[in-house]
């Protein structure tokens, strides 16, 4: 009898002629994630399969590897006699304690003899007839043991860990993030991950305006959201000159939505040249006055490129909730400003008129500081550190 981690895919088998795609992809960033641990994998379009010498770590690090629903240890017998596998089965359950027990079976060679029921039901009795003061319990069993018959195998589990589901990253692409160092654009970068696309992020500097603690609290955002991902590149553009041109040439009530759109344009800039599809940002409508659903017309005017908002209809309690969860929280709410809170007026216009923002922001050669911006970017890399997360999504 060999020991075993298995992985269930959950809702990777709603795919059909695409799911190889998908199990591959996911075999590749456990792989990945696996590098420096000795293990082998095998899988089917049923279920993916490791063996190792070290489950705790292996174990540790699936839980935060998108594509998986259910993480298990188990045992494989390369046999399907019932009386075989039935006193394997036995002699495990014997080193376990417990008073109530359900057997759950699943028959996925449907040419066996007997159906998963039966299975269940005899089973069932064989522990009844061998382990004293044990009884059965369908709605609440203390120890629940799961029985998967499979041609010419059988796997058995007992305690199961929750994956964090979703579809695995890269399966949908790239996207590109506008990181800041506040608390929905974390989230909103997570849940763009746990639906298969991988990310580079964006981030406005504008010093002195801003200080170096505020970059660097995004550089460890960025670190937490890498604890999902092998790395994340970070381009870091230096905001200043154009937020200073906004300051001195245009109305104080228009300045953010003004700021917003340049901050479009860098951005769909940067998607285009690194092969990015979308960008993603952590808007929530009517939470300030640059995200009212005028504000975000009159700003997504400016690009061509699909703007995902994976937070627009979140309210903030749930949108905290999440960053306390995936561990972003406690970093965003460091007290040192970004260029999105610094500058602010204090009337914006939740209404904007494109035609005068446009007017507005005519009044200086911005497309000369956006190619500047861009021309002299940097670009961090911020690799993985390990994390322990619990209870994610």
């Amino acid at each position: 009898m060999k020991k075993l981690i298995i992985i269930k895919y959950g809702e990777l088998t709603t795919k059909h002629d695409n799911i190889n795609f998908f199990i591959k992809t996911l075999k590749n960033n456990i792989e990945a994630s696996l590098s420096s641990i000795n293990h082998t994998i095998t899988y089917d379009v049923g279920r993916m399969f490791i063996e190792t010498d070290d489950f705790d770590e292996v174990i540790n690090k699936l839980t935060n590897i998108f594509g998986i629903h259910e993480i298990n240890t188990g045992y494989e017998l390369e046999t399907d006699d019932f009386e075989s596998f039935s006193n394997e089965l036995l002699n495990l359950v014997k080193e376990k304690e417990f008073t109530t027990f359900k057997v759950q079976t699943k028959r996925s060679n449907k040419k066996y003899p007997l159906n998963s029921m039966e299975i269940s039901r005899k089973l069932g009795a064989i522990l009844l007839r061998n382990i004293p003061n044990i009884k059965v319990d369908v709605n609440n069993p203390e120890l629940l043991i799961n029985v998967e018959i499979r041609l010419n195998k059988v796997y058995f589990y007992f305690d199961k860990i929750k994956g964090i589901g979703g579809y695995p990253l890269g399966v949908a692409g790239k996207g590109m993030l506008m990181l800041s160092g506040g608390i929905d654009s974390p989230v909103a970068g997570y849940l763009a991950m746990k639906r298969g696309v991988r990310l580079e992020c964006v981030y406005f500097d504008s010093p002195p305006h801003t200080s170096e603690n505020a970059k660097n609290k995004v550089l460890d955002l960025a670190t937490v959201l890498a604890n999902y991902s092998s790395y994340i590149k970070i381009h870091v553009i230096r905001f200043t000159d154009i937020q200073e041109a906004i300051y001195k040439n245009c109305p104080k009530e228009y300045m953010i939505t003004i700021m917003r759109r340049m901050m479009y344009r860098i951005a769909e800039n940067l998607a285009h040249k690194n092969n990015c599809k979308i960008i993603i940002n952590g808007e929530s409508i009517g939470q300030v006055a640059s995200q009212t659903l005028t504000s975000m017309a009159v700003i997504n005017e400016t690009i061509k490129m699909p703007v995902i908002r994976p937070v627009a209809c979140f309210d903030k309690l749930e949108i905290i909730e999440l960053a306390k969860k995936i561990g972003t929280y406690d970093i965003s709410i460091r007290p040192y400003e970004d260029c999105c809170t610094i500058f602010v007026p204090e009337h914006p216009v939740i209404n904007p008129v494109a035609k005068l923002a446009k007017e507005y922001e005519e009044s200086f050669d911005y497309e000369t500081l956006i190619n500047e911006a861009i021309k002299e970017h940097t670009i961090i890399k911020v690799p993985v550190i390990n994390k322990e997360f619990s209870d994610i999504l």
